[in-house]
């Protein structure tokens, strides 16, 4: 949740404070003193709001506590441990990605690292599908809230949803690899996309196209910023949250759908049961028939003409892997910890890095992110914000450490954002 402009956070400061008060009672009955959602930067904001940004601020509070309090509600109340090794960094094995014909796959490199060796699994499940809904794994990952585990569906929901992911492409990143034509080598070549200002003037579009795959999230842009970046979408990586947020947030600057083509897979990170009951409803073309997204006609999201082959979801053991191992934040040590994960962006590159031969990266935050605005299709500079939800300065150290260790290539640039083309 980025989008909102520095002009209007003063006034979503109070939304904010107002939210936490209610997920602060709703966990131990009590408020905490200490906490806040904004950092000190979002609070420094002028109190200056136009009718547009008034919009907006209220579009943000709505499905911010929305979130918020739907997450809250599935938490309980026994004590949370805050040093490692946190509860649950025990995972599901799955040998899928393990038999590269890339001589020098990623999984290869990652594992020789010293700092990774002993935290990197080449078994974590990164995609889960029919064959986990059983009793026995619902009773394992029900304890976990969130995107973390199943706390947030029944096991009977769980098993309906999964059960319809069954095909050999829900259990695969790259269920197409093998048909495709003119392949170059047997390595997988992955461009995984950000939403960054930086990218704005890149012009990086056609390096972008001429990868193998490429990996998009939430409010990808395409039209007017072809050649910044790119027209291909392999991978769209989305909650059904992030996904709403992104088609109220960014409509009035061309986001008025998914990306859209016969390539085009859409992976799910589930963090509510409404993933669950979307997916289902989108496969089956049936109207939702639960939760907060319950409707009279099927969902459209997607198109209208698609199978089961075009989805996939994220496994709740990959994301809580992530978080435990490699974006463990100081977060998860204050009154902000059940709403904490790694950002959408941060699971898709990881999910990236866990899959592809060669992983290049765009649009990601980098340390010299306040020279560019927040989005690359922002119509002017917008300030980058950050949430107590995810952790996005310590993504950007990761990031930049992964880049130094060879594990990925992280498109950088020194420029002023005042240089930048609109």
């Amino acid at each position: 949740m980025r989008f909102i402009s520095v002009k209007i956070i003063l006034a979503l400061s109070g939304a904010c404070l107002l939210t936490f008060f209610i997920s602060s009672r709703l966990l131990n009955g009590s408020l905490y003193s200490n906490a806040r959602l904004l950092t000190p930067e979002a609070t420094s904001a002028k109190n200056n709001l136009s009718s547009e940004d008034a919009r907006r601020v209220e579009f943000w509070v709505l499905r911010k506590n929305e979130s918020l309090l739907e997450n809250v509600a599935k938490t309980t109340s026994a004590p949370i441990q805050l040093e490692p090794p946190f509860p649950g960094d025990l995972y599901a094995t799955d040998a899928t990605y393990l038999h590269s014909k890339c001589p020098e796959n990623l999984r290869d490199r990652m594992a020789k690292v010293p700092e990774y060796k002993d935290v990197f699994l080449r078994t974590i499940p990164l995609l889960q599908w029919n064959k986990h809904a059983t009793e026995q794994e619902y009773k394992r990952l029900s304890r976990y809230n969130g995107a973390h585990g199943w706390n947030v569906i029944g096991y009977e929901d769980l098993k309906d949803a999964l059960s319809y992911l069954n095909t050999s492409a829900n259990a695969f990143m790259f269920d197409d690899w093998e048909e495709r034509p003119n392949k170059t080598s047997n390595c997988i070549r992955c461009a995984v996309i950000g939403n960054g200002g930086i990218l704005n003037g890149s012009r990086k579009g056609e390096e972008i196209d001429q990868h193998d795959y490429v990996f998009r999230v939430n409010g990808a842009i395409i039209k007017g910023f072809e050649k910044d970046v790119g027209t291909r979408t392999s991978f769209y990586t989305f909650s059904t949250n992030t996904m709403k947020n992104s088609l109220g947030a960014y409509r009035h600057v061309g986001y008025t759908g998914l990306p859209q083509s016969a390539e085009t897979r859409y992976i799910f990170l589930p963090d509510h049961n409404r993933d669950y009951y979307l997916v289902k409803a989108s496969i089956t073309h049936t109207p939702i028939k639960k939760g907060s997204d319950k409707s009279n006609k099927p969902p459209t999201f997607f198109g209208e003409n698609t199978g089961p082959e075009k989805f996939k979801m994220y496994h709740p053991d990959f994301i809580r892997y992530v978080r435990n191992r490699f974006l463990r934040s100081n977060i998860l040590k204050t009154s902000s910890r059940n709403i904490y994960r790694p950002s959408t962006g941060a699971t898709m590159l990881f999910a990236a890095i866990h899959s592809c031969d060669e992983v290049n990266a765009y649009g990601f935050i980098t340390e010299n992110y306040a020279r560019y605005s927040d989005h690359y299709f922002d119509r002017g500079y917008r300030r980058v914000v950050f949430y107590s939800n995810h952790d996005l300065r310590l993504e950007m150290k990761l990031w930049k450490k992964l880049h130094n260790y060879g594990i990925i290539k992280l498109y950088t640039r020194d420029e002023n954002a005042s240089t930048i083309q609109r």
